[in-house]
């Protein structure tokens, strides 16, 4: 039998935490919190899913994915294949130094696949990672012509890994990249649980419906970002974009620079810290939005019909009728204010 079935409790637990946590966010969405407390309840949701996801994810981490050389599992080494789903069904099976490409032109080449490590890699045909559970891809290549790569798939980790085949990561969950370069429009559609850390990527519409997103020291760039999105956290990023975070809910973003247009429209609670956002009319129609130290660059026309607080470090072009809040800037060119539901204040504030 597969070493993983001994641990079955393990991929149960991922899906009870994110359903408990689910229930949780509903909750303050159906009951009375003052906007103030927003930023609490997203902390209090974070924390909560590291204490309660963090050991279930190491364990399995240990148990599970980090096995290459195992004496549990078939060995491929060298190899090439194109023929169509080569390896379907495998189990506990460690592919080293193979190349999938060829004139048969196959597809889906390791589809329905448990417990499989990838290693050093070329990927040139397309789906080879469908319904997989328990993945690792290592110092592996999957080219423009590796199309949707990875699709319904979950507890995947990538590392030191080129992803450049369009709309990789559909409908996963538990997924884990380090220092991948990615090139894929369409990236990460409906993923349930994603950490990114050292990776750059480029591409449009990016991480749609997406929750529970843990990004670090990433950079990326392509339109349309992150719309959708839930429950999320980006710390140290690099975001060149447009119509990012639109309709994102629940979203921390920490010491990142963020440059687009139209920057998160109809987003609720979504908090800036430390952030340097530029580009015209950003931050409109939001409700329970929090920036704080965050310097703004080229920001017409912002804050329209939002619910704000906010405290800048930097000089506005032009405010428009904030919903309700308070905004503290060093200076303003122009405050607009024409409309009678416009009660936002904002303060000047010469530091």
């Amino acid at each position: 039998p597969s070493l993983a079935d001994s641990f079955v409790i393990i991929s149960p637990l991922f899906t009870f935490v994110n359903r408990f946590l689910k229930k949780i966010s509903t909750f303050f969405d159906t009951v009375f919190l003052p906007k103030s407390y927003h930023h609490i309840y997203t902390s209090f949701v974070f924390t909560l899913k590291t204490i309660l996801v963090l050991p279930a994810k190491l364990l399995y981490n240990m148990i599970v994915i980090n096995r290459i050389g195992s004496n549990f599992m078939k060995e491929i080494n060298n190899q090439f294949f194109d023929s169509e789903r080569a390896l379907y069904g495998e189990s506990d099976l460690s592919v080293t130094n193979c190349t999938f490409d060829g004139p048969a032109d196959g597809e889906s080449a390791l589809k329905e696949c448990r417990d499989v490590c990838v290693d050093n890699c070329k990927f040139h045909l397309r789906y080879p990672f469908w319904h997989n559970d328990g993945l690792e891809i290592l110092n592996s290549e999957m080219y423009i012509t590796c199309r949707a790569p990875l699709w319904y798939s979950e507890h995947i980790h990538i590392c030191n890994s080129r992803i450049h085949g369009v709309k990789a990561l559909r409908e996963c969950s538990d997924v884990k990249l380090e220092r991948c370069d990615i090139v894929s429009p369409e990236l990460g559609w409906s993923v349930d649980g994603i950490t990114l850390d050292h990776c750059k990527a480029e591409g449009e519409y990016m991480f749609m419906r997406s929750n529970d997103l843990h990004f670090e020291n990433f950079e990326m760039k392509g339109k349309y970002s992150f719309q959708y999105i839930e429950n999320a956290f980006f710390e140290n990023c690099i975001f060149d974009t447009k119509d990012a975070f639109w309709h994102a809910k629940n979203v921390y973003v920490k010491n990142c620079a963020v440059k687009g247009e139209y920057l998160a429209w109809y987003c609720e609670n979504v908090t800036f810290e430390n952030c340097t956002i530029i580009g015209t009319q950003p931050l409109c129609y939001c409700k329970g939005l929090r920036l704080i130290n965050c310097e703004m660059k080229e920001a017409d026309f912002a804050f329209e019909k939002s619910e704000v607080e906010a405290s800048i470090t930097s000089s506005v072009i032009s405010i428009k009728n904030p919903l309700c809040g308070t905004i503290t800037v060093p200076s303003v060119g122009e405050i607009i204010m024409d409309e009678p539901w416009s009660k936002g204040q904002i303060e000047i504030v010469n530091k």
